[in-house]
């Protein structure tokens, strides 16, 4: 069946002349199909081409060879090519055939093919209704050779061309725009592509090798001149998001990169089959898609198209060979020990470039796959043996080799059962890096889990039979960090299975952690209770063992020394024979804060300062005492004790702040003799920065203390001239007090011992007079106006005893009051008016 042909012209641009449009249709062809052919055959040339070019300007301008589908189904195959006019100028002419849908060219050539055909007519035929096309003879311009040279001459953009083009397979993805100086490399990288793809997807793949517009261009492959190539990138019109733009004119393209431990289905899947496709290209074996192609996936399975190249000996990297390796193990049942075999020497076959964690897990899933079938008798039996042999000593030395380790912990079981010999050889040659791995200490800065790797290397050195005694400590110090810093790392799949299968490790491991939980229990705590570690019973951890059973107190104001106890006897370790325990004990139970003075005071008796001295909680006892509530009434006895168990651990402000607290003890039991206040502000100044609570302390004591009977003689003098405000402030707060105001309104000697204070040396201060002047009147005089009048009288015969003008005085005073005083004042002043 023939091609259905059309003809084109159209003039110079800006001119419709005699004869532009379809000058000539092979009959049947709908008009519709005429309509929306037209757009798609325009022609503009070049931006600068002159408007008479000459003959050899002319020949240079680019031909548009352009397949496209229609709306019908249909596809329309279409030259374009610069034809001179007959007034000088220059115009286009378009030769178009209509292909059926799902129908081929004749002879089965794909529409690349018949690129400059010898039947493409450059002129119209002398007939308006041309017979139909019998054929579109290719003249063989894209063979072996040829493409194989261009693809060598493009080697950077390989990989960016066929994972975009492998993109568009799966979906809707970006067009492609070529940028090339010449419509004939256009269809070069057009021949490349069809070369690759299966027939199903060659065929229908659109293109065109020229267009002045590549923004309202249809087809999925887009030639663009670099002139053109503006337009892409015009900053008025935007980029344009449906088109991957390839300049292979300029600057070549940074590699993509992808994760290959990801799944063959998810988005990274056109990068690692379009960098298959490039090393085949370059490794001039385009033989392999053919080949490829037979294999289950076929040629868009990364994983068949790679393992069909490394049976061809084509040099892959690390994303081809993973891919292989994946291919293999899930296509194992279909597969022949031959096959295998083959594949399993092209995979152990030296790489150029690094092996990654992804490609050695992926060989060790391949390896452990092939168990059941070397176990099989026969040749093939033996066969699939020695392919398992050697892929267990290339999954080894993959692992040692190296950077990073495997995503998962290689199978141990399986490849311990590999021969002896071979496990031999591989321990003297892999021995030295195995050793140098396991001790190698990351850099500072790394993650937790780059400890993975050393992990896995002392895993295949216990497969190999390597000794290791002596980078095993450093090993375990340096897992034991990184589970402190990050308790997340004992579920890295490695680390898992080494603490559970290698009992030195974990010994020594469990050893460095209960060092790990002394000097830091609650992060200790944090890492037990996110991770079940096995602490056993061959092992003492004390420490771990606390830390295992944290929180020991839930509620505030439990009491804190039962709690103590019983993360002792959790530990197991008396605090005679371990005082650090004392310390974890303390830090669980109190989470770094001070125990309350009581507490403080009963450890202390308890354990004795020995202890506390080697633990270094004595520090912890003395801020119990010094951060005490102003009334709690055990931290005096408490600073007492310290004093006398640690005078040569305190350094000299604790000292002084300790003094002054077992002073005020003395001062509360009336056994500190004088001077009161000289004594408390000299140890107060010694013990500055002085806490709030204890500042409060003294101040109150003090106060209470020199407003008692039993003050002694001239600690009231020693007040008043003191020069402290806040001391004065905490005197009068505490005459204030119901304590004060209850005595003075029972004792009548107590109101003349505070009468006789309060009226003592006026004059002395501005702030002692404003003082005593508010306590004579605030609270002395309406407690001595609500006595009787015996008690009156008592209060005078007390003063009377201190001196007869005291009595008098407070005669005086007691008929007097403000209002008399004032009135008094005013009537002198008018008297003397």
């Amino acid at each position: 069946m023939g091609l259905a042909q059309l003809h084109h012209t159209s003039g110079p641009p800006g001119q419709d002349g005699p004869g532009t449009g379809f000058v000539a249709v092979t009959p049947g062809i709908p008009r519709a199909v005429l309509d929306e052919a037209e757009p798609l055959i325009g022609y503009e040339p070049p931006e600068g081409t002159p408007a008479h070019p000459t003959d050899a300007e002319l020949a240079a301008l680019p031909q548009a060879f352009s397949h496209s589908v229609l709306s019908d189904g249909s596809r329309l195959l279409a030259r374009t090519v610069p034809v001179g006019s007959g007034g000088g100028g220059h115009g286009a002419h378009t030769h178009a055939v209509v292909l059926p849908r799902d129908g081929a060219l004749p002879g089965g050539g794909l529409p690349i093919s018949a690129w400059n055909s010898v039947r493409w007519a450059t002129s119209a035929p002398a007939s308006p209704t041309p017979a139909t096309l019998e054929s579109l003879p290719p003249l063989g311009l894209f063979g072996r050779d040829v493409l194989t040279g261009f693809a060598a001459a493009r080697a950077p953009w390989l990989a960016p061309f066929f994972a975009g083009l492998r993109a568009r397979t799966d979906g809707p993805g970006p067009r492609l725009a070529l940028v090339e100086r010449s419509s004939a490399d256009v269809a070069q990288w057009i021949a490349l592509a069809c070369a690759v793809l299966p027939r199903e997807h060659a065929e229908p793949l659109t293109f065109t090798t020229y267009t002045r517009r590549p923004r309202a261009a249809r087809q999925t492959i887009v030639g663009v001149l670099p002139d053109g190539a503006r337009e892409l990138s015009d900053s008025a019109t935007g980029p344009a998001p449906d088109l991957r733009v390839l300049d292979c004119t300029g600057r070549p393209p940074a590699p993509a990169t992808a994760d290959p431990s990801a799944a063959p289905g998810e988005a990274h899947l056109p990068l690692i089959w379009g960098e298959i496709v490039a090393r085949i290209w370059l490794g001039r074996a385009p033989e392999v898609f053919t080949e490829a192609a037979a294999e289950p996936g076929g040629v868009l399975s990364p994983g068949a198209l790679a393992a069909t190249a490394l049976r061809a000996q084509v040099a892959l990297g690390p994303e081809g060979r993973t891919a292989a390796a994946t291919w293999a193990y899930e296509q194992l049942r279909t597969l022949t020990p031959d096959r295998l075999h083959h594949l399993a020497g092209a995979l152990a076959a030296p790489p150029g470039e690094p092996r990654t964690a992804a490609e050695c897990a992926a060989l060790a899933r391949l390896f452990t796959a092939l168990g059941s079938r070397a176990r099989a008798t026969g040749p093939d039996g033996t066969r699939a043996a020695a392919t398992r042999d050697r892929l267990g000593a290339l999954v080894l030395t993959t692992a040692v080799r190296m950077e990073s380790a495997p995503h998962e912990p290689l199978p141990e079981p399986e490849l311990s059962a590999l021969p002896d010999e071979v496990r031999h050889r591989l321990a003297a040659e892999l021995s030295p890096a195995l050793l140098a791995g396991i001790a190698d200490d990351p850099p500072a800065g790394s993650s937790p889990t780059a400890i993975a790797r050393p992990v896995e290397l002392l895993r295949i050195a216990g497969i190999l039979g390597v000794e290791c005694a002596e980078v095993l400590p450093g090993l375990a110090a340096r897992l034991a960090d990184a589970l402190s810093a990050d308790p997340g790392t004992a579920h890295i799949p490695s680390v898992r299975t080494v603490l559970e299968d290698h009992f030195e490790l974990r010994t020594a491991v469990l050893g460095a952690l209960d060092g790990h939980a002394a000097a830091d229990p609650p992060a200790a705590a944090r890492l037990l209770a996110t991770v079940a570690l096995p602490l056993g019973a061959v092992q003492t951890l004390p420490h771990l063992r606390m830390c295992a059973g944290a929180p020991w107190t839930t509620e505030p104001g439990a009491d804190g020394l039962s709690a103590v106890h019983a993360a002792l006897r959790a530990g197991g370790v008396s605090v005679f024979t371990d005082p650090l325990v004392l310390r974890t004990a303390l830090t669980l139970v109190w989470n770094g804060a001070a125990p309350a003075p009581g507490e403080a005071a009963r450890l202390l008796g308890e354990t004795g300062s020995d202890a506390h001295r080697a633990a270094g909680t004595w520090a912890t006892l003395v801020r119990a005492a010094l951060d005490s509530p102003p009334g709690d009434p055990d931290a005096p006895a408490l600073a007492h004790d310290l004093l006398r168990c640690f005078p040569d651990k305190l350094e000299p402000r604790a000292k002084s702040a300790l003094l002054l607290l077992d002073f005020l003890r003395d001062l509360e039991t009336a056994r500190a003799a004088p001077p009161w206040i000289e004594r408390a502000l000299t140890l107060r100044a010694d013990a500055e920065p002085m806490e709030p609570p204890l500042l409060e302390r003294t101040l109150e004591t003090l106060s209470r203390r020199l407003l008692s009977e039993e003050r002694p003689e001239g600690e009231l003098y020693a007040l008043i001239h003191c020069g402290e405000p806040a001391l004065l402030t905490a005197y009068a707060t505490a005459a204030r007090a119901p304590a004060t105001t209850d005595r003075l309104s029972t004792s009548p000697a107590y109101v003349a011992h505070s009468f006789v204070a309060w009226t003592s040396l006026p004059g002395a201060s501005q702030e002692w007079d404003t003082t005593r002047t508010t306590l004579l009147d605030k609270v002395l005089r309406p407690t001595v106006r609500a006595l009787p009048p015996q008690d009156i009288a008592a209060v005078e015969h007390h003063l009377e005893q201190v001196g007869a003008h005291r009595a008098e005085e407070f005669r005086t005073w007691h008929r007097s009051s403000p209002l008399t005083r004032l009135t008094r004042r005013f009537g002198t002043l008018g008297r003397r008016r």
